[in-house]
């Protein structure tokens, strides 16, 4: 795992860099850092099965699969967007640019919609399966990452707080604190459901963890760090970021924001 003062050297980096606005590098707690130094969870061992192209150009802050097809939300202002790409080429097939003053930011499926939240814009937006837009919603927190668990859509904000909400309006109906080790863990990003369980990014981190979503407790997670160089990752601002889960085939992908690469993982334990 990393030393403390690596922890320390990517958080003054990224915040350097502009590409998340340091609102967010001020979320980075010494219980984050704590945590992923010894961490009480297990770590899962993984394995990469293949590797497909990604848009270099992609900021990437959500991501899914649907019906064979990746979907992605991409972030920063000027910049953002939601895609359909074809997963073995890479190439985009439809993409919708969103105004120039919002920050995209996680994206879920829900009833045959799309949901899309947007960073301190306290706007979401609502897609149908073509991208035709079909509704905004509001909220009052930051939007980071977003899933559906079946009945709800789940939301991340940056902070140890995950929040359920319902489809039709976004109304809160209940939210958990996810603990690492007995320490609250700030900066949860993307999010994805698999098998019951929710799979989380951490913004300057390359752990995904996985959270039991009754007690927020990170169960086990994983260490991404040797995926891919940092040589390859075209910056230390281009941080592990999007996880998707093809339900159907039982396969997990998982990239990073500018990453070249699209990864198909598998957990080895």
């Amino acid at each position: 795992m990393r030393s403390l003062c690596i922890v320390f050297s990517l958080l003054i980096i990224a915040g350097c860099a502009g590409q998340k606005p340091s609102a967010q590098a001020q979320n980075a707690t010494l219980s984050n850092i704590a945590a992923t130094q010894k961490p009480g969870a297990p770590e899962l061992k993984w394995e990469v099965l293949g590797s497909f192209p990604h848009n270099t150009d992609a900021f990437t802050e959500g991501l899914l699969i649907h019906n064979g097809k990746l979907y992605e939300s991409t972030g920063l202002e000027g910049e953002s967007s939601v895609r359909r790409i074809d997963l073995q080429s890479g190439t985009v097939e439809k993409k919708v640019d969103l105004p120039k003053e919002l920050f995209g930011e996680g994206l879920a499926l829900a009833g045959g919609k799309f949901y899309q939240l947007t960073w301190q814009n306290k706007l979401g937006l609502v897609y149908d399966e073509s991208f035709k837009p079909v509704g905004k919603f509001s909220f009052q927190n930051e939007g980071w990452g977003l899933t559906f668990d079946g009945k709800s859509l789940i939301q991340s904000d940056g902070s140890d707080v995950l929040t359920w909400r319902d489809p039709k309006d976004f109304s809160s109906q209940k939210t958990v604190k996810v603990t690492w080790d007995g320490e609250e863990l700030r900066n949860i990003n993307e999010l994805e459901w698999i098998n019951g369980k929710i799979w989380a990014n951490v913004w300057q981190q390359d752990d995904i963890v996985i959270i039991d979503p009754t007690s927020g407790k990170v169960e086990s997670f994983l260490d991404l760090s040797t995926i891919i160089p940092l040589t390859e990752r075209g910056g230390l601002e281009n941080v592990l970021n999007g996880i998707a889960y093809d339900e159907k085939n039982q396969r997990i992908f998982v990239t990073g924001k500018n990453w070249p690469k699209l990864f198909w993982i598998r957990v080895k334990n």
